[in-house]
């Protein structure tokens, strides 16, 4: 009786911690790689920002040299503007004079010569001298509207590169919410973890303790309990069956949406790339000015980014490059910008670009810019010029 008594613990024992165990097993390794993805989905954001701020600090140096460009084309312009002022001046007082005092003070001028050669004389000095308040005039209004371009030019780029500072703000803001928000669920996971493991636990020894009391009941009993058990832990088996293929189910019809998702591609429309040289590397970026800058993107139809832009207009070229634009910045051969050709990559310190051989850029500059095409190519410190063709 006493070994039957025995016997019957050890089973209900059994039963109980093959319950129990499958259950919380499965629920904690559900929230260990929820917190497994969680953390891999904060390490990706901890990398954008820390790319984001990068951008900022190299783009904040920029602005700060082209202020100092733009202060000083309006030193400039304040001086040219101010030696034509005294130009204009100085010949409206020599009319002045001169009609003022008649023509009797031009022609004492004239016939007051000693000679017909000092008559000559006289006479192309005072010609020469109302050439040389026109031609001066003439030329510092040149220079004045010169400079007035440049000055504007300059205010231009400035604007620019504040809006780019004012969305790459609005990134870093998002970018650190978004991560905060992250570390949060991260730290709630774990608590639950710890949560899981200590009820886990707790209902094995609850398990445990009333497996021994009915064990200590009667062997009748103990009999029944063990036929129930046996029948959960069946209906346990086979629910746990049942979700496995409802999941693997979800699973495939989700991969095939997916693969749906991911077969969209570029708008035909499009012309395909003609040749293999620069000019046919511009011509084909081009094509996509003024469609959407989007982080992260990869269709340059629909939204993309500096990087995924050069990287799928040159792949159009049979030419492979890495997706960020760090790593394209080693591709290829280094030359310098004074022997730029169309079709060179453009590298900045957290941007990428293709030079359009005429000193300006075909970028995917900003989520409020896009994809454009600026006369500047050096309108942010430039890094390096790599030829990948």
């Amino acid at each position: 009786m006493k070994n039957r008594i025995v016997q019957a613990l050890l089973t209900a024992l059994l039963i109980s911690s093959m319950i129990v165990s499958p259950v919380f097993a499965t629920t904690l390794e559900d929230m260990q790689k929820n917190k497994d993805q969680a953390e891999t989905e904060a390490s990706s954001l901890q990398e954008q920002l820390t790319q984001t701020l990068d951008k900022i600090d190299t783009l904040e140096a920029d602005l700060d040299k082209k202020q100092e460009e733009v202060e000083k084309a309006g030193d400039d312009l304040e001086e040219a503007a101010a030696k034509q002022t005294e130009q204009y001046e100085s010949m409206k007082l020599r009319i002045k004079y001169m009609y003022e005092e008649g023509n009797s003070s031009l022609l004492e001028t004239l016939f007051s010569s000693t000679s017909f050669t000092d008559l000559l004389n006289k006479a192309e000095y005072v010609a020469e001298v109302h050439s040389y308040d026109r031609d001066k005039l003439s030329e510092y209004e040149a220079t004045t509207k010169q400079v007035e371009t440049m000055k504007n030019d300059l205010q231009d780029e400035y604007e620019q590169m504040q809006t780019m500072q004012t969305e790459l703000e609005g990134e870093k803001a998002s970018l650190t919410a978004t991560l905060e928000d992250k570390q949060s669920e991260i730290a709630q996971l774990d608590q639950s973890i710890q949560d899981a493991i200590a009820a886990r636990q707790e209902a094995e020894r609850k398990a445990q303790e009333e497996a021994a009391q009915a064990a200590a009941a009667a062997p009748n009993t103990q009999t029944n309990t063990t036929q129930n058990n046996t029948q959960q832990s069946n209906n346990n088996s086979n629910s746990n069956s049942n979700s496995g293929n409802s999941n693997s189910n979800n699973n495939s019809s989700n991969s095939g949406n997916n693969s749906s998702n991911n077969s969209s591609s570029n708008n035909s429309s499009y012309v395909p790339p003609q040749g293999r040289d620069g000019a046919a590397v511009v011509a084909y970026a081009r094509q996509f000015i003024g469609n959407p800058y989007v982080y992260g993107g990869n269709s340059l139809t629909n939204g993309i980014d500096c990087s995924g832009f050069t990287q799928q207009i040159y792949a159009a070229f049979g030419v492979s490059l890495p997706r960020v634009d760090s790593a394209q910045a080693l591709c290829g051969v280094e030359i310098p910008l004074s022997q730029a050709k169309a079709g060179d990559l453009l590298c900045y310190y957290g941007h990428v670009g293709i030079y359009n051989g005429s000193g300006g850029i075909i970028h995917a500059s900003s989520p409020g810019v896009g994809i454009v095409e600026f006369s500047n190519c050096q309108y942010r410190t430039l890094r390096c010029v790599r030829r990948v063709l």
